[in-house]
């Protein structure tokens, strides 16, 4: 269904192609999992297949690229439509009526495809994707996960053979992430259809792939069943590093398939993971931080987030979880005193002030607000340009932002255009825009969307060390494994209330939806992370073979 023989592809003023003579089939009805560190090249891969490289982005493409028989050399992506489906990381960005039903109908009409096939077409895919009973609803009231269904079912009304997807869960919390995949897994089986699908998140995805193809980022793919590529590879889920700790062969790919051998390894755990449920950092100041109180946000009817109370201790990492549309980045904003409360105060750093009270300069060195986006905050057509106006806006009592950006990631050159920047730089950028001022707390939402394991393991060490420092820092994430190795509270929020707040290691254990994949390995043992297993088994544990690999790269 997909051929790529002897492909690669060199951007224009690159010095190395970015691809280099990869030979990959993908056959039809497979689910095929495109894996490998950020900027490796993954997105060039799935360009190749749509056509879109290089059709639109330019550059030179070597060799010789087919889907579904057609050559992509002679068949610009327009031409490809009825073959292959897109699906992007940011479902809403891509809509373009009102209505789920529109939505639905206009790719075919595009196609010009008749009435009377469209309307059945319509049907099939609300009744294949689960969606008939949002046929009427606002694309924009949908949650994420229905969001992110709608865009699948768009593509699939033109009835592609092959449906491409750049990260399809990134922005959705665990269950509309199960709900995502698990149409996606009917549609292979059901359908025949081939997807070609790029996930960092591999916990989510690997227990429903027919095959992997690992992009290592010197220009060649590994492409097999998982557990074959999966021993070559050192960026893995919890579940196959749990899997090589204790020494099980083949590793399990999915939390089933590790309960079942983990039988043996539950007994030489003690109950609970040896951490404190707040640590104790020396020197770590506990004055500060955040607290609010009776916090209110409406949009016009739509009450958002109802009165809620939230502590954010200095010296403490907090993460604020909940399903899509919980009332997470509303109380962020409202946190940071960048949205109008309808109700409520908040007090932040050792004078206890509220920052919506202040004025944007001195809200700022209160409390930071790093957005889903970061790229919102990046405007200027340099990184040095960038750093030099973080410093005017910090004024007194700051800190260079080169200095705080060299300390988070070392190199990056004044030159670069920041929207050149991969995902982690840019997230490292707008740390350092943001930290200069010095805030008392730092507020996160999501930021780890399209950053792969090792971006998110230096990025936990740098949360950790600000809360070292005495700072209150808070992350709203839908990243369950991410928020095991950083959080050390954590607030669950839905429909905008508190529904469960404490210690980390409690409020995580306690839910089957927020649990990591470690938590219900070893359930009913309260362990988080593969690195507390390691721990405590000591000399008896297997050697890290992620250790070396681990580094501390964003890009």
């Amino acid at each position: 269904m997909i051929e790529l023989t002897g492909v690669s592809v060199t951007y224009p003023d690159a010095d190395r192609p970015v691809l280099r003579g990869v030979d990959l089939t993908v056959d039809e009805g497979e689910l095929c999992l495109v894996i490998g560190p950020t900027g490796s090249g993954k997105s060039t891969l799935l360009g190749a297949v749509t056509g879109l490289v290089p059709h639109f982005t330019g550059g030179l493409l070597e060799g010789r690229v087919r889907v579904a028989g057609r050559d992509t050399a002679d068949h610009p992506p327009r031409e490809l439509a009825d073959v292959v489906g897109v699906v992007g990381q940011d479902p809403l960005a891509g809509f373009v009526t009102d209505t789920v039903e529109e939505e639905l109908a206009y790719t075919m009409e595009q196609l010009a495809v008749p009435p009377e096939a469209m309307r059945a077409r319509v049907e099939e895919v609300l009744d294949v994707l689960g969606l008939a009973d949002l046929r009427h609803r606002p694309l924009a009231d949908l949650s994420g996960g229905q969001q992110q269904r709608v865009a699948i079912g768009a593509a699939l009304t033109a009835h592609p053979r092959v449906l491409v997807l750049d990260e399809p869960t990134s922005s959705l919390d665990p269950v509309g992430a199960e709900d995502v995949l698990a149409a996606l897994t009917r549609l292979v089986h059901d359908l025949g259809i081939t997807v070609l699908v790029v996930e960092h998140r591999l916990e989510r995805v690997l227990p429903y792939a027919d095959s992997l193809v690992h992009v290592g980022g010197e220009g060649g793919v590994v492409h097999g069943a998982p557990a074959d590529v999966l021993p070559l590879v050192h960026l893995v889920p919890p579940v196959v590093e749990l899997g090589r700790l204790a020494g099980w062969s083949p590793v399990p790919l999915s939390v089933r398939d590790a309960r079942r051998r983990a039988t043996a390894l539950r007994p030489r755990l003690a109950p609970v993971a040896g951490v404190p449920a707040v640590p104790e950092r020396p020197g770590a100041p506990r004055d500060g931080g955040l607290a609010a109180r009776g916090v209110t946000v409406r949009y016009g009817d739509l009450l958002a987030v109802r009165g809620v109370d939230v502590d954010a201790p200095a010296g403490v990492v907090t993460g604020l979880m909940g399903r899509n549309g919980s009332g997470k980045s509303s109380l962020l904003w409202a946190l940071a005193g960048a949205r109008k409360r309808a109700g409520g105060s908040v007090a932040a750093g050792p004078d206890g002030a509220d920052p919506a009270t202040r004025s944007p300069a001195a809200a700022r060195r209160l409390v930071a607000l790093v957005p889903q986006t970061p790229t919102d905050l990046l405007y200027l057509d340099t990184v040095g340009a960038e750093l030099a106006r973080a410093d005017r806006d910090a004024a007194e009592g700051g800190r260079p932002a080169r200095e705080v950006l060299d300390a988070i990631l070392p190199g990056l050159a004044d030159d670069a255009h920041p929207r050149d920047l991969s995902a982690g730089q840019q997230l490292a950028l707008v740390l350092a825009v943001q930290l200069s001022a010095g805030p008392a707390v730092l507020l996160l939402d999501e930021p780890t969307r399209g950053l792969d394991y090792r971006a998110k393991a230096a990025l936990s060490r740098v949360l950790r060390d600000l809360a070292a420092q005495g700072r209150a820092v808070v992350l709203a994430t839908h990243d369950v494994e991410f928020a095991a190795t950083t959080c050390d509270r954590v607030v669950v929020l839905a429909e905008g209330d508190v529904v469960a707040q404490g210690p980390a290691q409690d409020v995580l254990t306690a839910s089957p939806s927020f649990a990591p994949q470690v938590a219900k390995v070893l359930a009913p043992s309260r362990y988080l992370t593969v690195a507390q297993v390691r721990a405590e088994l000591g000399d008896d544990a297997a050697p890290d073979p992620a250790a070396a690999d681990r580094g501390s790269s964003w890009r």
